[in-house]
């Protein structure tokens, strides 16, 4: 079996009868779609080329395009939804969502505020109370090429210090650690600061290393290039990481490539720990109905 923990719909060209087939192509049985609700004011206008988005008002991924991907295969889907924790309504809307559509998951979250925000906070205690893993993006800014509107640069959740300071006040929370801003800490180096995607061999000392040994309810999301970019930089070190938090990686693509599976499954991993990272970690946090 394979759960794929990090996947949007409408996302770079994908119905989700093409996403079906894609997902029978690599034998993913499952896939749980996440939202994103970023304010068009802190998006990057360029990246409404990757997908068909939503209006102003229901944000970038809206809960109304995943519902109906939901709705078509249920039997395939897992929802998340990702509202904004900064709404007046943020928890009531998302505890309606549980009753009526069973959402499963918290996120995705993107946004231009600090994770230690107190809003998030009170969001996040909530989720951790009802069971739901928690799933932001962390980016440190990066420049706006367009010019200074209507951001001169994008960044979301501040750093990875004041992601540790939600996880740190929410220890009945489970937080799935994805990004740039996360993935960049894998080593101890300074690159984070100019680099998106730092290479090169992994230095000793990554904060993302400090802070999977010290919280037991921080997880490792594996998608996106910001992760396979991290992993693939000093492999054997990878290697070691993964089975020594074998019990805390999580499989996920937040894409539509096969890119991920093949790294992994030339890493000469046991059997154990790669069923561990295709589904059963995520089965131990959001079991099938």
């Amino acid at each position: 079996m394979i759960i794929d923990c990090h996947s949007h719909a409408e996302y770079l060209g994908y119905t989700v009868d093409k996403a079906l087939e894609n997902m029978d192509k690599y034998n993913i049985d499952k896939a749980w779609l996440l939202t994103l609700e970023t304010l068009e004011s802190e998006f990057d206008p360029f990246l409404y080329h990757y997908g068909t988005f939503g209006n102003k008002e229901e944000g970038a991924m809206p809960f109304s395009v995943a519902l109906k991907w939901y709705e078509k295969a249920p039997g395939r889907f897992i929802l998340g939804y990702g509202i904004d924790p900064r709404r007046p309504e943020a928890i009531d809307r998302l505890k309606t969502a549980m009753e009526l559509f069973n959402v499963r998951v918290y996120g995705e979250i993107m946004l231009r505020m600090t994770y230690d925000n107190p809003d998030a906070i009170r969001m996040f205690r909530f989720c951790g109370e009802n069971d739901l893993p928690v799933i932001v993006e962390v980016m440190y800014p990066y420049p706006n090429e367009g010019g200074r509107y209507p951001r001169p640069d994008w960044w979301y959740g501040g750093s990875l210090d004041a992601y540790e300071r939600a996880i740190a006040m929410c220890p009945e929370t489970v937080f799935f650690g994805h990004g740039p801003g996360v993935w960049s800490h894998i080593s101890g180096d300074d690159k984070y600061l100019t680099e998106t995607y730092p290479k090169g061999e992994v230095v000793p000392g990554g904060k993302l290393v400090e802070m999977m040994q010290k919280y037991d309810n921080f997880y490792c999301d594996l998608s996106a290039y910001s992760a396979l970019n991290a992993l693939k930089r000093d492999v054997e070190f990878s290697r070691q990481f993964i089975l020594e938090f074998q019990d805390r990686m999580i499989y996920g693509r937040d894409n539509f490539s096969n890119d991920l599976q093949e790294f992994l499954n030339s890493l000469d991993l046991p059997k154990d720990v790669l069923d561990k990272i295709y589904y059963k970690n995520a089965l131990r946090l959001v079991p099938l109905d």
